[in-house]
């Protein structure tokens, strides 16, 4: 009977035994290590499939972009704020519309103005009255009445008298103001141009000490053919963005279209908060299609005599100090300390360390270094360990000689 069922339990046993096998452990790929200054990786390790490289390039022609924002073109532009307290009668012009020099824009009730009106009548009042007076001091003096010294003193009152009357009207002419005292202020465009902001409504008071930076003009009048450029340059971009120069200029809401532009000013301090350069271009715009307040990005062509180029990733920073990968063989990677002549955000140029045609790791090269690092530190452990058991032993065996000494 149990001769009957000991196969069954046979192969029970060795399903059994199958089943609690456990699988065979993983084979890991070995440490890469470091020997002469290089970090070295077994043939076919996995991780040289994630290390990528390409050959260092002379330096020849590159584009440099640097940021930029549209705005009005200030040699153009007039901002109107008022030059007396009043209130907002009437707006003659809204945004959008064009104006010559001398169309009034909006009309303000203004005592105050009405001052310097009285002022100007009075003042030509009061010549009227020296005029006669100094004809009549002139009839006196031919008829010998009065004395030299009396006719002088009504010539010079009278030349006073025209002074203030020229200065006064210079006054209200200043603002569009004609004859008369009515209190009716207006302002008026002194440029062509098209409104480009109105800051205004009626009835509002309007003062001139709310003027200034900060405050917004009541009026914006403009000649929108032509804008200004302000770039914002890096320290290493100072020799190309020179007055003169031309760039090109691309506006991310233009796809497809540039516009030609060139500097026209730079500044002469770095500011500090950004670290960058103003730099201000002009670009014309007849057909208006730029807009002010556009963020576009300015291109700089720029040329290298020497060096060589490779993408900004493969540039590390330790420190002050940048570095590349150079693969020396396959498989064999070496950190090469190198000086940079041009740092863009996609591009560096290298002046020293590296030579054109060298292989650079431009992906993972963060990776690398890693590996590097944790390298090294194993390549010391055994050098450290031995120190520490030198220490560990030397007081034992000084011991033990006194003790022989003894």
């Amino acid at each position: 009977m149990l001769n009957r069922f000991l196969p069954v339990l046979l192969l029970s046993a060795l399903g059994l035994s199958a089943c609690t096998e456990a699988p065979a452990p993983k084979v890991e790929a070995p440490a890469p290590i470091v020997q002469n200054n290089q970090l070295r990786f077994a043939a076919g390790h996995p991780q040289l499939n994630l290390l990528h490289v390409a050959a260092a390039a002379p330096a020849k022609a590159m584009t440099v972009e640097l940021p930029a924002k549209l705005v009005w073109n200030e040699e153009r532009t007039q901002r109107i704020y008022p030059a007396f307290a009043g209130r907002v009668m009437g707006i003659k012009a809204d945004v959008g519309q064009k104006v010559l020099p001398g169309t009034p824009l909006a009309l303000l009730a203004s005592p105050d103005f009405g001052q310097a009106q009285s002022e100007t009548a009075k003042a030509e009042a009061d010549a009227r009255l020296t005029h006669k007076a100094l004809q009549r001091q002139r009839e006196l003096f031919e008829a010998g009445i009065v004395a030299r010294k009396e006719l002088e003193q009504a010539e010079t009152d009278a030349d006073r008298a025209q002074a203030e009357v020229a200065r006064a009207q210079a006054r209200t002419r200043l603002y569009g103001s004609g004859s008369g005292v009515n209190q009716q202020l207006a302002l008026s465009a002194s440029i062509s141009g098209v409104v480009v902001e109105r800051n205004l409504n009626p009835g509002q008071e309007v003062r001139p000490d709310l003027a200034g930076p900060g405050v917004p003009a009541l009026f914006v009048v403009t000649d929108p053919s032509s804008l200004w450029i302000q770039i914002d340059a890096r320290e290493s971009e100072v020799g190309i963005v020179h007055p003169g120069t031309a760039f090109e200029l691309s506006i991310p809401s233009l796809p497809g279209q540039t516009f030609q532009g060139k500097v026209i000013a730079t500044s002469d301090f770095i500011d500090p908060l950004t670290r960058t350069i103003k730099i201000r271009g002009v670009v014309a715009n007849a057909d208006r299609r730029l807009k002010a307040e556009m963020l576009a990005t300015a291109k700089f062509e720029r040329t290298f005599e020497s060096g060589v180029v490779v993408p900004a990733v493969a540039v590390l920073l330790r420190g002050t100090r940048h570095s590349v990968f150079v693969q020396t063989r396959p498989g064999e990677f070496e950190r090469r300390a190198v000086e940079l002549d041009y740092e863009g955000p996609r591009e560096v140029v290298i002046a020293k360390g590296l030579q054109a045609g060298e292989q650079v790791v431009v992906e993972n090269a963060l990776l690398l270094a890693r590996l590097l690092r944790l390298a090294e530190e194993e390549a010391r452990a055994p050098d450290n360990a031995a120190a520490a058991a030198t220490k560990s032993v030397a007081p034992g065996a000084a011991a033990d000689t006194g003790a022989a000494q003894k």
